[in-house]
């Protein structure tokens, strides 16, 4: 994602786009609660700071799973 006003928002084409995941794959986990974002209307919208600190506390998680 590029540095424009709108990435602060992106929609699920462009986070999918982003994480390099199908459309359907990243809807069906925001489906799931597995990723924070919400609807505005009919598209789903992220905060893409919110969606960062989301990918570093996966991260973390896992790092510390496999430290156990």
């Amino acid at each position: 994602m590029t540095g424009s006003k709108q990435d602060k928002w992106p929609a699920l084409q462009e986070l999918a786009s982003y994480f390099k995941v199908s459309n359907s794959a990243l809807y069906k986990m925001v489906q799931e609660g597995c990723i924070p974002g919400g609807k505005v209307g009919r598209v789903w919208r992220f905060d893409r700071a919110e969606i960062d600190r989301w990918v570093r506390a996966k991260g973390a998680q896992k790092q510390e799973t496999e430290n156990e």
